[in-house]
């Protein structure tokens, strides 16, 4: 039975992390790239000091105007599809950091676990998305994060086990471009961010890493589960302590190591919420960004190892956790975002292939990286209840055009 038929994302064989930068022309794998300095090869000789460039995840946050007096209280649910974490990493991580360590819990959806040493790769994958979350939870709120993880083959499965336990943010970074999905499928993923939206829960998910082509069969594809248009696209900048510019490290390649983004072709038409985006065909990738390039990447511990690494996988935890800091029930705050353009550095240098930056909204960073005391002022006025009136009006709104279709 095909993808479409089931509406499952199996991994290998269609959905990838994003925690590297990908070589991969398929990019249908879970797979990390290190910085040079920490190749495979030299992993076990990397001392623990900091590469240059790249950042301790908490100095990262505060670059970002982290607030760090936010209410919290929020859950925080990550979605994988293989590989696991270690409670040594988590502890020297947050030890080391100075900051309160989270409390983690595994939630297995189907025969998926958590199995740490199988898949080195998707062990990065997992450290990434806990210690980035938490620590973005706890500069925030000067607390512990409470997350659960999500073991599934399909990550809609996950999300919809995240939604019907509670939880109040969603982090995914797995995925692969629209073409792999197909429309069935990546249907069945808007269905369920929908649900998830309308129950009170945000939805982060990464916008890819091989820049406008995401792998795919020609140079502009987007990414399911990030094109979904009740998810939050995140996608990848390189910042600096004094820039920040589109995620690209061969700039004018379509296919290559950079922030994925563009429009859509099976979510048309652009939504209307998409206020000051660029003309296109669907919906705009990705909403948002942060810094991905693991040339500025973020010093996480693997497996005993201080490693620096990128992608945009590490965008969706980092919007994760600052948002379960923010207030809880959130859910679909898509349209308030784009309504507060201000909220968020606009980045306009750079391209992503078929993309380039510009004044204002564009398909390589979307709005831009987040401000943090400004986020956290607008989530204050967005509040739970305008969020759950948001997401039912836009779920009866799909419906009706479904039904018009």
């Amino acid at each position: 039975m095909s993808e479409a038929e089931t509406g499952k994302i199996q991994t290998p064989a269609a959905a990838h992390s994003y925690l590297h930068l990908s070589n991969s022309s398929m990019g249908v794998h879970p797979y990390i790239k290190f910085l040079p300095a920490a190749s495979a090869k030299a992993k076990s000789a990397t001392s623990n000091a900091n590469q240059p460039g790249t950042w301790n995840v908490a100095d990262l946050c505060k670059a970002y105007g982290w607030p760090t007096n936010a209410p919290g209280t929020g859950v925080i649910a990550i979605v994988e599809l293989g590989g696991g974490w270690l409670q040594s990493d988590v502890d020297a991580f947050f030890k080391g950091a100075g900051l309160p360590a989270p409390s983690i819990t595994d939630i297995s959806v189907d025969a998926t676990k958590n199995s740490p040493g199988v898949n080195s790769d998707s062990d990065g994958e997992v450290a990434l998305d806990i210690q980035v979350a938490a620590t973005a939870y706890a500069v925030a709120t000067g607390k512990a994060a409470t997350i659960r993880m999500y073991w599934s083959s399909d990550i809609a499965a996950g999300v919809r086990a995240a939604t019907a336990d509670g939880c109040d943010v969603c982090s995914i970074s797995w995925g692969a471009d629209e073409a792999k999905w197909g429309k069935a499928a990546a249907d069945n993923m808007e269905q369920t961010a929908i649900a998830a939206t309308a129950a009170g829960m945000v939805v982060f998910a990464a916008a890819g890493d091989n820049d406008s082509s995401d792998g795919g069969p020609n140079a502009s594809n987007v990414d399911v589960p990030a094109s979904c248009p009740h998810v939050i696209g995140c996608g990848g900048t390189h910042k600096t302590p004094t820039v920040e510019t589109v995620w690209n490290n061969d700039p004018g390649n379509a296919s290559g190591s950079g922030t994925g983004g563009g429009f859509s072709k099976l979510f048309t038409p652009m939504p209307l919420w998409q206020s000051g985006a660029p003309h296109g065909r669907g919906r705009m990738v990705p909403d948002v960004a942060g810094n991905a390039d693991p040339e500025t990447g973020y010093n996480v511990i693997i497996a005993g190892t201080k490693t620096p690494v990128g992608g945009t996988s590490a965008v969706a935890p980092l919007y994760a956790g600052l948002f379960a800091a923010l207030g809880n029930k959130l859910g679909w705050i898509g349209e308030t975002l784009w309504d507060n353009h201000l909220a968020f550095n606009d980045i306009t240098q750079g391209d992503n292939g078929k993309f380039r930056a510009r004044a204002g909204p564009d398909a390589c960073t979307g709005l831009g990286s987040p401000i943090g005391t400004k986020l956290l002022a607008l989530m204050q006025a967005h509040g739970p209840a305008r969020s759950v009136q948001l997401g039912l009006e836009n779920a009866q709104l799909r419906e009706a055009l479904a039904k018009s279709a």
